[in-house]
């Protein structure tokens, strides 16, 4: 039995829960022992915290047996990305500048996640300092695809990801700053979540570019995103997904996003499109320069700011960096600060322009990644070749970011193939429903 709560949704999990059909100290442990038999466990995994959750499972029985239980998925476990502040817990953002780094308090959502009830299994790898699509990380380690263990599992919260396909958690917590949650998602045939910048509490986050970080989850299916995204603002109701079909709904498909597309993604992407409008909904097709302008403004955007949050850092011992990453963060150093004003006044009108564009969808599609996984041996071995993957790799999920709105990806029912939609700013939960429904279709 414990066998199937492993694969088992994170609602699923909390409704057994509910029912007393499961003790949530029965089910940490199950994840516990999971983890520890597990071959691949050290590649995802970066430190358990295992006292700590057993003691959160505990509290979680009494309130299940007493009827107290303070939301869905009280006492339902969940993996955290190494760079959320865990109180008295080492938190190293998978780079060696932050070794032996322990903060002395849980980050804010993490509060919130906990005071919910949430169950905190550990800290997963992650690509260092969350500055790359691809996931590999040999400071410290390079999370395994589910589908081919030699090639990487999408960045940067491929330890999240891989919990979760493995196995290994019911649900997890990742950041998002250029694709992040929705890459490893895709690769791994899971469901991830973008949230809206400012929708979620950064406090406690170690940063890559503030401005476009967002937290977001990685689960297998949308109403456990749902669940979580609740959970992570404190909040015991989640997005109502009943009665929602696509009937009438109207998706536009960016063709900027389709330039590049390999054969497998975009095989999954046209299945789902099909899949689609057999159940329904309407889809038109448009290039929006505007898209266009953003995307070319993303270098001076991204690797401006984390080079500014992490220059003193990485210049003090720069020695201690993988070189691919290193090379990302100072190329930010050769951008001005008129450069970088510049860039940010001209994508809040792009951004305007853009919404005024896509108003009358429901949501903008594309597939979530134009490539699928390479193998992390080529990547060590070929600088360029790295360069290349990565930059496509967070092609289209850029997009996203420079958009400023929601967003989420689907399996596709191709193996790493995605298919993401995109919504507006704080749309949250109408994107949910929409995806719910989308998530229907493909099935």
């Amino acid at each position: 039995m414990a066998d199937d709560w492993l694969f088992m949704s994170a609602g699923d999990l909390g409704r057994a829960i509910g029912a007393g059909r499961i003790d949530p100290v029965d089910l940490a442990g199950a994840f516990f022992d999971a983890i520890k038999a597990h071959p691949l466990q050290t590649r995802i995994y970066a430190r358990l915290t295992e006292a700590r959750a057993m003691a959160e499972a505990e509290a979680a029985a009494m309130r299940a047996k007493a009827g107290t239980r303070r939301g869905p998925l009280d006492g339902v476990p969940v993996s955290w990305k190494d760079l959320y502040d865990t109180a008295g817990v080492t938190t190293e953002a998978g780079s060696a500048l932050l070794a032996g780094r322990v903060p002395e308090q849980d980050a804010e959502v993490l509060q919130n996640a906990t005071a919910m009830g949430l169950v905190g299994l550990g800290k997963t790898h992650m690509s260092e300092l969350a500055f790359s699509g691809l996931g590999l990380n040999p400071v410290t380690e390079t999370p395994p695809c589910v589908h081919d263990p030699e090639a990487v599992s999408g960045g940067s919260s491929s330890g999240a990801a891989t919990s979760v396909a493995f196995g290994l958690a019911p649900g997890a917590i990742g950041s998002d700053t250029g694709g992040s949650v929705r890459i490893p998602a895709a690769w791994n045939d899971l469901v991830g979540l973008k949230t809206t910048s400012g929708r979620l509490s950064l406090k406690g986050v170690v940063p890559l570019a503030a401005s476009f970080d967002t937290v977001g989850p990685l689960c297998r299916n949308v109403e456990d995103c749902a669940l979580f995204l609740a959970a992570l603002e404190g909040r015991a109701r989640a997005a109502d997904l009943e009665g929602i079909t696509l009937r009438g709904r109207r998706f536009l498909i960016l063709e900027n996003g389709l330039r590049d597309v390999r054969e497998g993604p975009m095989a999954g992407f046209e299945r789902a499109v099909a899949r689609l409008t057999d159940a329904g909904a309407e889809i038109d097709r448009a290039h929006l320069e505007q898209v266009d302008e953003a995307m070319a403004m993303s270098a001076i955007l991204y690797t401006t700011e984390a080079y500014a949050t992490w220059r003193e850092e990485i210049e003090a011992r720069p020695h201690l960096m993988f070189d691919q990453i290193l090379e990302r963060f100072r190329a930010g150093g050769t951008f001005s600060g008129a450069d970088f004003v510049a860039a940010w006044q001209k994508l809040e009108r792009l951004r305007g322009e853009y919404r005024r564009l896509t108003a009358g969808f429901d949501a903008v599609i594309l597939p979530a990644a134009a490539n699928l996984p390479p193998k992390a041996d080529r990547l060590l071995s070929d600088h360029d070749y790295y360069v290349t993957e990565n930059l496509l790799t967070l092609n289209n999920t850029r997009i996203g970011n420079l958009m400023g709105g929601a967003g989420i990806t689907l399996p596709t029912g191709v193996p790493s193939a995605g298919i993401m939609f995109l919504g507006t700013p704080m749309g949250e939960e109408r994107l949910l429903r929409i995806a719910a429904a989308a998530e229907a279709a493909l099935t």
